[in-house]
């Protein structure tokens, strides 16, 4: 996809940033009515604690008065032959007992529904000796022993003699889980236990020991005295809530439910508390989404790759499927398209006006290369007309350098590029040419050209072929005998500078103009317009070697080396 698609500050993102920041309210409120919730429901579950605490501890201790009126009416009849009979009759009739026992003043059984071990303290318990000093009713918790093979609730009814004295003791064995709360009430919190507890904290019975901490007596007294909730951390560092209502005696009614807090509270009610918001707040985001990039990215890629095809030069495509998208993005499309028409109008008129400047330039080139030429032909005819050897040589170099700016414009309007020069095939004609001017009047030589690829302009091109003609002709004039000789050119790029080497094989010494004539002045003078040097010296052929080196333009192509051979 294009850059527009996926920027780090697309259409996308931002109307997805503008709806955020719009629903913002609308999710704050969503969660602060999920706060508010929570507190409600957290106080309704301690509501429903305190009142299941209630309703366990009255369902038992309904239990426990039911055995209390059952042992009052089994009282007066608990003795004689028939006693055990009708008790175990009694216990049958009342689900919910383990054992109803009959005991004398002295603590013995006197008769008893089921089996009962021997139990030599029973006289000494702190129940039977309530019973003794007169109280009616006495209750108590008894663990494995005698009695029972379970934890149970002992509940013992005074049986007074016909003179009211203390004649003994009726016993009802109740269960501990006949006493425990259903925990199927669905009125209790999930995750609810439940435990029966002496006043002093100590559990008796329970549902999950793990569920329940230690509770301190004074927290518990208060919780059973004004149906209240504490909160202690259970066996596994769970934070939880408890709740207490007292049975019947000592014993006490526990219940605990886990602490809820907002996260475990939003657990259960996922909807209600943040599913709901936060789903509708990324549904809206992802309609924006989908809006954003059907009905405006979308159209803006294709726009874009338009435009990357405009950029290219390329006019002629039409934004046609534009016709489908949104009235605005028609218009955006439409000036798109008057402006490609207008661009390539323009362009049109600007390649023909460019032709005709180009046109127009190789013209001026053919014609100041025809002036020149004119010019060489005059140079020419006054040179026949002259006797004097000196001033004829002195025209024919006149006529070589102007040969050599007639053939710089001719290479110019010939050529593809009118600001620019191949330099080697440029050196092939000028040797040519130079070497023609003389043909007939010097021996035969051959020639040896060996050049690297170079574009240079006609402002450098210029300097370095009028260095090459005064070589060139020093070289004619003092290095060849009367059986001719040969002469090397050679052009090479070496890193940023360009080097010209003229070279002879000598044959009649070094003239002395070479050193210090106008040829040599000339040739200084050449490589100072380029901003380079020039050296002549010997070489190991026996002649002279004439160098000019000077920087390359910017923009060399450089390849590899071509040489070419010219006989003279």
């Amino acid at each position: 996809m294009s850059r527009l698609a996926w920027g780090p500050l697309t259409i996308r993102l931002r109307l997805g940033a503008a709806l955020a920041i719009a629903l913002m309210p609308v999710l704050i409120l969503g969660a602060v009515q999920s706060v508010v919730s929570f507190r409600r429901d957290a106080e309704e579950r301690r509501t429903s604690l305190v009142a299941a605490a209630e309703r366990s501890a009255a369902g038992a201790r309904a239990r426990m008065q039911a055995a209390e009126v059952l042992l009052e009416t089994l009282t007066p009849g608990a003795i004689g032959a028939q006693c055990s009979s009708r008790l175990a009759e009694a216990m049958e009739r009342s689900k919910g007992f383990a054992n109803l026992i009959r005991l004398d003043a002295e603590g013995r059984v006197s008769c008893a529904a089921g089996a009962v071990g021997p139990d030599l303290g029973r006289a000494q318990s702190d129940w039977f000796v309530a019973l003794k000093r007169g109280e009616q009713v006495a209750i108590a918790r008894i663990d494995v022993g005698p009695y029972t093979r379970t934890p149970a609730a002992l509940m013992a009814v005074r049986a007074p003699t016909t003179g009211g004295g203390f004649g003994g003791a009726l016993v009802a064995i109740t269960p501990l889980d006949e006493l425990k709360p259903d925990l199927t009430d669905r009125t209790l919190p999930p995750g609810s236990e439940v435990a029966l507890a002496d006043r002093t904290g100590r559990y008796l019975l329970w549902t999950n020991r793990e569920a329940f901490a230690p509770v301190p007596a004074a927290d518990l007294a208060v919780a059973v005295k004004g149906a209240d909730v504490f909160r202690a951390r259970d066996l596994r560092g769970i934070q939880r809530v408890y709740a207490a209502a007292p049975l019947l005696g000592d014993i006490t009614v526990v219940l605990s439910a886990p602490e809820q807090g907002l996260f475990y509270w939003a657990k259960f009610n996922p909807w209600s508390s943040l599913l709901l918001p936060i789903a509708a707040f990324a549904l809206a985001l992802a309609c924006v989404w989908v809006a954003a990039d059907r009905v405006i990215v979308r159209w803006l890629a294709y726009l874009d790759r338009i435009a990357a095809i405009y950029a290219r030069g390329r006019f002629t495509v039409r934004p046609l499927q534009a016709e489908r998208a949104p009235p605005e993005v028609r218009a955006l499309a439409h000036t798109l398209d008057i402006m490609a028409e207008t661009i390539a109008g323009r362009d049109q008129a600007l390649r023909d006006n460019l032709a005709q400047k180009d046109a127009l330039m190789r013209e001026i080139h053919h014609r100041v290369k025809n002036n020149l030429q004119v010019i060489t032909s005059l140079l020419n005819m006054q040179q026949r007309a002259l006797s004097d050897p000196a001033a004829r040589a002195a025209m024919s170099n006149t006529r070589q350098r102007i040969g050599a700016l007639a053939l710089i414009y001719r290479a110019l309007y010939q050529g593809p590029d009118l600001k620019r020069v191949d330099l080697r095939s440029f050196l092939e004609e000028l040797i040519a040419q130079v070497l023609a001017s003389d043909a007939g009047q010097r021996p035969s030589f051959r020639t040896e050209l060996e050049a690297d690829d170079l574009v240079v302009d006609p402002d450098k091109l210029a300097p370095i072929a009028l260095f090459a003609v005064e070589a060139i002709s020093n070289a004619q004039k003092h290095a060849f005998g009367p059986q001719g000789g040969s002469l090397h050119v050679r052009f090479t790029l070496q890193g940023e500078e360009g080097v010209l080497e003229i070279s002879d094989e000598g044959g009649r010494g070094q003239p002395p103009e070479l050193t210090e004539g106008v040829g040599r002045t000339l040739m200084t003078a050449f490589a100072r317009q380029l901003r380079g040097r020039a050296d002549i010296a010997p070489n190991s052929r026996g002649g002279v070697t004439a160098r000019l080196v000077f920087p390359a333009p910017e923009g060399q192509t450089q390849g590899k080396s071509r040489k070419a051979e010219q006989a003279a």
